[in-house]
């Protein structure tokens, strides 16, 4: 069930919590809410299972652009983790929640047992950053669930033997439904946070993966995911020679997370924080 928290700026924010035992905080992607990690869920060993809407998206209060940050989001995560009294937990970020992980691992090492990376490194590929900026802030032209289901596997290049099933409960996860079509579950101005936040010069990441050391880590990556290269991938194992890593065939960005390679590695690495 749906409970909620206050930010430090009194933003009214979403989360749920499932289950006993270790706690492990799932961190969604950049347009996504808690349902993220629907699919991963009936896969996972007993836990403690947290997850969060990020300001502006889900249920979660809309608080303006400036505030739709890296940073300012992982700030949010430790005042959830203060609110239900976690002192460490295991972090299980999907794309923009991996940045927010390796974010908490420079900022917040304490609170952390480890983290899994889904599909995200310390670089961003270009050409998945050109799609992200094609469809951010947009309502999808599809005017119902069954339409947009349909249209899904040409518009994801990189995905195959996925059923139809599974992409009726993408759209029903990630879009609402309504008389005038279907509506983007989030703020539309995280658009304008998402452009201006790849506006100037790159930013290395490195620095923020290389606070990692030290802390049982692991990378999933969708083997034709155009987010995260193969080189980068590459580059990550070879800084981090014990990191947990899979490629998930058929996949691009994201991993739905219920692949039995994902589940292996999620098995793996909640051991190794354990």
């Amino acid at each position: 069930m749906t409970a909620f928290f206050t930010a430090p700026d009194g933003a009214r924010l979403a989360y749920d919590e499932q289950g006993e035992g270790l706690p492990v905080l799932c961190l969604s992607g950049l347009t996504r809410t808690m349902g993220d990690f629907d699919y991963m869920q009936p896969h996972l060993p007993p836990c403690r299972l947290i997850r969060m809407d990020y300001r502006g998206r889900g249920q979660s209060a809309w608080t303006g652009a400036e505030t739709y940050t890296v940073p300012v989001e992982a700030g949010d995560a430790v005042t959830l983790l203060d609110h239900l009294g976690v002192e460490r937990a295991a972090v299980i970020g999907t794309s923009r929640g991996g940045l927010i992980g390796m974010m908490l691992a420079a900022v917040a090492r304490p609170r952390l047992l480890g983290l899994l990376l889904n599909d995200v490194g310390p670089e961003i590929h270009r050409p998945g950053l050109e799609r992200i900026f094609d469809y951010v802030g947009r309502n999808p032209s599809a005017k119902t669930h069954a339409a947009l289901a349909a249209a899904l596997p040409g518009v994801m290049p990189g995905f195959s033997d996925v059923p139809a099933s599974r992409w009726l409960e993408e759209a029903r996860l990630h879009y609402r439904e309504t008389p005038e079509g279907l509506r983007i579950t989030y703020d539309p101005a995280l658009r304008d946070a998402f452009l201006a936040a790849f506006q100037g010069p790159p930013v290395d990441l490195w620095p923020l993966f290389d606070t990692c050391a030290g802390l049982p880590l692991a990378l999933i990556r969708g083997a034709n995911s155009d987010l995260l290269s193969r080189a980068t991938a590459d580059k990550m194992r070879q800084r981090r020679p014990d990191m947990i890593f899979a490629e998930v065939p058929d996949r691009a960005h994201i991993p739905f997370l219920d692949e039995p390679e994902a589940v292996a590695v999620i098995h793996d690495f909640l051991r190794a924080c354990a």
